[in-house]
């Protein structure tokens, strides 16, 4: 529900640990939170976005 809410669809996870509906959506979200541009990451390794990209 909450990828969905978000507009992302067609996703595949699996959970390891709870089940607990309030952890998986809290852990859903704090991956959210932690996903990265493809510019962040070639700065990161200092690489093109076409290097990142292939």
């Amino acid at each position: 529900m909450v990828l969905e809410a978000a507009g992302i669809k067609d996703v595949r996870a699996k959970s390891i640990g709870s089940s607990n509906t309030v952890n998986i959506a809290y852990a859903t979200l704090e991956g959210l939170r932690n996903l990265k541009t493809v510019e962040q990451i070639s700065r990161l390794r200092g690489k093109t976005k076409e290097e990142i990209l292939g």
